[in-house]
């Protein structure tokens, strides 16, 4: 089936499925990790033959830590996706990753404890020591980038994504931190995504969709859960146009 998919995309908060897929078909996959987050839709965007998994499920019922992460490269890739773009709704720390912005990183920091983190963690399983110098895949990323500039949606190019565990904020001494070892963004679903995408040979990269600024990165006391959602909307309604626009080859 690894002709069947040029892209596979994994929707994060604020994003739940693709409207713009065309003839959506449901795939109920199972694995050796148990359930993904939600069935898989396969279909036709623009030249594109994708698939799309929404991360949290369909209702946004699965916080981060408890996304079977797993179960759900494993599914993708079971259907033949080697490319995979995960959308991550996160919080902006640098001053040019504001609300609204879409940012493609180029590298992470990960701050999250106790998910299981590898397919290596299962007894008889093969021990991987992948090689995760340059966690997002420098072809792919290129790809979203070029599909940008070709649809004319503004994005920012490179920074590192901080992947908390969530599913609470963060607070302002944490975030100060974070700025210190040199985040430009916080999230909470980027690992053990990458690097499970790494152990299984897929090309991965992030379109990072900013939803608020991190704690203590603005005036605002208070980061209001209802302009969170209005910025998603708004921000997210992007993220199909680049995704049509990038080539079916890769």
């Amino acid at each position: 089936m690894s002709d069947m998919i040029d892209l596979a995309v994994i929707g994060g908060t604020g994003l739940y499925r693709l409207a713009e897929i065309e003839g959506a078909r449901r795939a109920e996959v199972e694995t050796p990790w148990g359930a993904a987050s939600a069935p898989v839709v396969t279909g036709r965007l623009g030249a594109l033959r994708i698939a799309f998994l929404a991360r949290h499920g369909e209702d946004h019922s699965i916080a981060p830590h408890r996304v079977n992460y797993r179960a759900n490269l494993w599914a993708l890739h079971a259907l033949g996706a080697r490319r995979v773009v995960g959308v991550n709704a996160v919080g902006g720390i640098r001053a040019d990753m504001g609300p609204r912005a879409l940012v493609v990183p180029d590298q992470l920091i990960d701050y999250t404890s106790g998910r299981v983190s590898s397919y290596s963690d299962a007894d008889g399983a093969e021990v991987r020591h992948i090689d995760f110098s340059e966690p997002y895949t420098a072809r792919l990323r290129r790809d979203l980038l070029d599909a940008a500039s070709r649809t004319d949606v503004a994005v920012v190019d490179g920074g590192c994504y901080g992947a908390t565990q969530g599913p609470r904020l963060e607070t302002r001494a944490e975030i100060a931190r974070l700025r210190r070892d040199g985040c430009d963004l916080v999230g909470m679903t980027g690992m053990p995504e990458a690097a499970l995408a790494r152990e299984l040979d897929i090309e991965y990269a992030c379109l990072a969709v900013v939803a608020n600024w991190a704690a203590g990165c603005d005036d605002e006391v208070e980061i209001s859960v209802d302009e969170i959602m209005a910025n998603l909307e708004i921000a997210t309604a992007e993220v199909p146009k680049i995704l049509a626009g990038m080539r079916s080859d890769g």
